[in-house]
């Protein structure tokens, strides 16, 4: 009941219109990757999936943020089951080995969907501030290579950046979109830079649709 009163709360706040390039009901499982500029954003990308993908599909997400407060942290673990990662935390380990702490949190991703779940991640690794699509970090790369048999689905999103600005913390009801594209296929022989620029491209283009 409370996660299908988030739902109907996040589509009457976002005001977002759904449209689908891809298979809205199949039972694959899927790397859903879109662009990020909100807090809203995960939650209006799992309040736009039908019931029964929304039910397996887990957003990746920083603990910093979402293990703060009872409620959030409530939220995250058991509404939304997210997989929470720790971002920018300096360890020993990571000082050694800068890339070590990226390589743990895919590995964990990949781990988490076991043979049923779906994600939602976020290439750019941060919120960007003007709403234009950054540059991706390499975890979706790795990713998809740890999960080959994940399709790959590009999900723009507009507007939410102005419905809820990096800083604020009341969101201003108004109109947005969410795209689902169609599947970005993978090469196994895929070098890593062109296939981030192909997946980055892919999200790029929905923004004309």
């Amino acid at each position: 009941m409370i996660a299908t009163a988030i739902a109907g709360a996040s589509r009457l706040i976002s005001g977002a219109s759904v449209r689908w390039h891809c298979d809205p009901h199949s039972s694959t499982q899927r790397i859903y990757f879109a662009n990020h500029s909100s807090h809203l954003d995960f939650i209006v990308i799992w309040s736009a999936l039908p019931p029964r993908l929304r039910r397996l599909a887990r957003p990746v997400a920083g603990r910093d943020y979402w293990d703060k407060g009872i409620v959030r942290r409530h939220l995250a673990r058991h509404i939304f089951r997210a997989v929470l990662i720790d971002r920018g935390t300096a360890t020993a380990e990571s000082t050694k080995d800068p890339h070590a702490a990226a390589r743990a949190s895919t590995q964990r991703m990949a781990l988490e969907m076991g043979g049923l779940h779906s994600l939602i991640v976020f290439p750019e690794g941060t919120r960007s501030v003007s709403g234009e699509i950054g540059s991706f970090k390499s975890g979706l790369y790795h990713l998809s290579r740890l999960r080959p048999d994940a399709e790959l689905i590009p999900v723009y999103l507009e507007n939410l950046n102005r419905i809820l600005p990096k800083a604020e913390r009341l969101p201003a009801p108004m109109l947005s979109r969410v795209i689902f594209g169609p599947r970005l296929r993978v090469n196994s022989d895929d070098e890593k830079n062109e296939f981030l620029a192909r997946a980055r491209a892919a999200l790029i283009q929905l923004k004309e649709i």
